[in-house]
């Protein structure tokens, strides 16, 4: 179907054209919101917050054809409203059992995955979703700028200065982890 037609439904109180387009985006959405807050129950929180403001907000839309652009911009909204919400709020300790059944080693990836998720934690929400948006959603850059409501330069620059952020905490993160061998002596 025409999304221009489903939203323009939508606007009219259609919650079948509505329920359509959400869910179009909705895993699109939830994988952007992990990977901005870290936080799987967030994640899904926030998105429903932006799915309700996009109902709530739809008919105010003055161009139906940029719906996602706005979509997304309410989930990125809705991501940096929950971080602020979370540093009121104590913090939550996941527990993992003890006793884990025996698996093949799988240490390497989940090292990079957890230093990649340490060098994400290192950035501001703002500069993490134009990251994730970037590299993990595979935006172009100019529709990452619009739906985040930036200009181009400033989601270039906020993108460059990320990326360095992520370099220098992933090679003190390696730095740190490497092993240690006495002097003379090699692996």
């Amino acid at each position: 179907m025409d999304q221009r037609w489903l939203v323009e439904q939508a606007r009219r109180g259609d919650h079948d054209a509505f329920s359509t387009l959400v869910g179009t985006a909705i895993a699109r959405l939830d994988a952007a919101a992990r990977l901005i807050l870290r936080d799987p129950e967030l994640a899904r929180d926030a998105v429903q917050e932006a799915f309700i403001r996009a109902w709530r907000d739809l008919p105010g839309l003055r161009d139906p054809d940029r719906f996602d652009a706005w979509l997304h911009r309410l989930t990125i909204n809705a991501c940096i409203d929950a971080t602020r919400r979370r540093r009121r709020r104590a913090v939550e300790v996941e527990l993992t059992p003890l006793i884990m059944p025996g698996v093949a080693d799988t240490s390497a990836p989940q090292a990079d995955r957890d230093s990649l998720d340490r060098a994400l934690r290192a950035l501001e929400p703002e500069w993490r979703a134009i990251v994730v948006f970037h590299y993990y959603l595979g935006m172009p850059l100019p529709d990452v700028a619009e739906a985040l409501g930036i200009p181009l330069g400033t989601a270039k620059s906020r993108l460059h200065r990320s990326l360095s952020v992520l370099r220098t905490v992933l090679v003190t993160d390696d730095a740190t982890s490497a092993p240690r061998f006495p002097e003379g002596q090699y692996a």
